[in-house]
């Protein structure tokens, strides 16, 4: 019998009736995600901090949108092109701030990077 992984995303996708203060909730605390993703940034513009923190959550609010549309599975383009458009222009602004120069590959390979740093989670437990 094979072990089927179910990741943080597909875990909390399933639990998008508790909203998105149950997923935050276990979500990574955006200073070991600032860590894991810019690690040569000390100590920590606050832009980059609010970049972070922005993509994850609408990782996370996208992830259970589509798991409430009962198409979870097979989407991570559409998932990741929707969070590209929901978070591109704000995190632009914030990394340029922060003297970040970060155009859409950049911002797409940092939503990358979150969703598999999600994705490596150990799932919340229902």
């Amino acid at each position: 019998m094979a072990n089927k992984f179910v990741g943080f995303l597909e875990s909390v996708g399933k639990e998008f009736l508790k909203g998105l203060a149950f997923a935050v909730k276990y979500a990574i605390p955006v200073e070991k995600l600032i860590g894991l993703i810019f690690p040569t940034l000390a100590p920590v513009a606050t832009e980059v901090a609010d970049a972070t923190q922005l993509i994850q959550t609408a990782v996370l609010q996208v992830e259970q949108k589509y798991a409430a549309s009962g198409i979870q599975t097979g989407t991570g383009a559409q998932k990741s092109e929707e969070v590209l458009l929901l978070t591109e222009q704000a995190v632009t602004s914030l990394l340029a701030q922060a003297g970040i120069k970060a155009d859409t590959a950049y911002i797409q390979s940092i939503i990358n990077a979150v969703v598999a740093i999600l994705n490596v989670q150990a799932p919340p437990t229902a």
